[in-house]
């Protein structure tokens, strides 16, 4: 194996450093993030504004550290990011539990953080392309689209790990050649949209998070649920609360009143005194809360790639 062109440690204080790459390891095992099976290492792969990186993160025999190092012309930058991506740089202490559950939520979850990744153009395809589509769906489609167009990151690293395609690759696609990825015109018009501004869009890592929401906004075809994802990630935001979600209203309804169904205006209404923190109590209950019980059978992935 080559030597790294970068190397260094970071004390993890117990943050679970895995857990929280998670969040941002793409739809699938061929995407930006992807972990050792032996649970010891975890690869990530990025693009900086000095080039293509990749890191590995391995943990030091003690468990208190974490040794990262870095291959590719952009290594030296994005080492610098480190500590927001693995979440060094959260403070779950704003979250202060009014109720059981979370705090219950709280103490089993101790050690994951938020990320933040300081980069958007990785999350906001990825984000689209999982607009009013099952989760199965989307992975399938953004998987398909990095073994079409993404790219081998530098470094000794897994085959499965993959640099998400460039702007300019999907600027050049018209919307029929994402067909056969199950993405219809709409999502691919909005996909194309993008790539053709990325660079203005990128900006939007440097603003506050609230006014980078408000940026994405502005473009035909991304709206809440997109610019919340995107700023969970990219931002680490732990208001950037979620709606428009099939899922959560119900989720978050039983989990603090014990309703089958809800909308976003319910949902609101019960994250409310944890304004601040809404994002966060949301992804606790996403991790750990009872689920409602479900109703009727599930959405199966809609495919159009034959059409």
């Amino acid at each position: 194996m080559s030597s790294p062109d970068v190397r260094d440690t970071f004390d993890t204080g117990g943050v679970s450093v895995r857990s929280t790459l998670r969040r941002v390891g793409g739809k699938g095992p061929l995407g930006p993030v992807v972990g050792s099976a032996d649970r010891a290492t975890t690869w990530r792969a990025v693009d900086t504004t000095a080039g293509p990186a990749t890191l590995r993160f391995s943990a030091t025999t003690d468990g208190r550290s974490l040794v990262a190092e870095g291959w590719g012309p952009g290594a030296a930058e994005a080492m610098v990011s480190v500590p927001g991506l693995v979440g060094l740089d959260d403070d779950p202490a704003g979250l202060v539990p009014l109720d059981d559950l979370v705090a219950d939520l709280t103490r089993r979850f101790a050690d994951h953080r938020m990320t933040r990744t300081g980069t958007i153009w990785e999350h906001l395809v990825p984000t689209i392309i999982g607009q009013v589509v099952t989760t199965v769906g989307a992975r399938r489609s953004w998987q398909g689209l990095v073994a079409a167009h993404g790219r081998r990151p530098p470094g000794p690293c897994p085959e499965a790990l993959r640099l998400p395609p460039t702007p300019a690759r999907l600027a050049e696609l018209g919307y029929h050649d994402l067909h056969r990825f199950d993405i219809e015109r709409r999502r691919a018009g909005v996909i194309i949209s993008c790539a053709r501004r990325a660079h203005r869009l990128e900006r939007c890592a440097e603003l506050p998070a609230a006014e980078a929401r408000r940026h994405l906004e502005t473009v035909p075809g991304i709206g809440p649920w997109t610019s919340s994802w995107v700023t969970q990630l990219a931002h680490g935001d732990p208001d950037a609360v979620i709606v428009g979600d099939y899922n959560l209203p119900a989720l978050v309804a039983w989990a603090f009143a014990h309703e089958r169904t809800a909308d976003d205006e319910r949902m609101l209404e019960l994250l409310e005194p944890y304004r601040g923190q809404r994002a966060r109590v949301q992804n606790l209950l996403k991790m750990g809360a009872p689920r409602p019980p479900r109703r009727g059978p599930k959405l199966a992935p809609a495919t159009i790639r034959h059409l």
